[in-house]
């Protein structure tokens, strides 16, 4: 399954940035070992099960919400079993479209 989610605390930087909390978010993700990406929305992440993404995920939360009193979360999810290695396969197909 490939999870996509949006992390944003409550208490955000003086200029009303968050990329501090966001970057504590993403740094649970990339110690994770699990397959991800992260792009200027959301940070993506692939996994086996429920379990394994949904604990990386809730992780990250609590990370960016060190200080906070809330914090926004929007995920998405692709529930797709048996496959693995999506991440980059999804991507690969839709550029394949885009060379014909």
């Amino acid at each position: 399954m490939i999870v996509a989610f949006s992390v944003s605390p409550s208490a955000a930087e003086e200029d009303g940035g968050v990329s501090e909390a966001v970057a504590r978010a993403v740094k649970v993700v990339r110690e994770s070992g699990l397959p991800n990406s992260t792009n200027a929305m959301f940070t993506n992440v692939e996994g086996e099960s429920w379990d394994e993404v949904m604990d990386v995920v809730k992780r990250a939360v609590e990370a960016a919400g060190e200080g906070s009193s809330r914090v926004g979360l929007v995920l998405k999810a692709d529930i797709r079993p048996g496959y693995e290695g999506q991440l980059t396969a999804k991507v690969e197909r839709v550029e394949k479209h885009l060379s014909e």
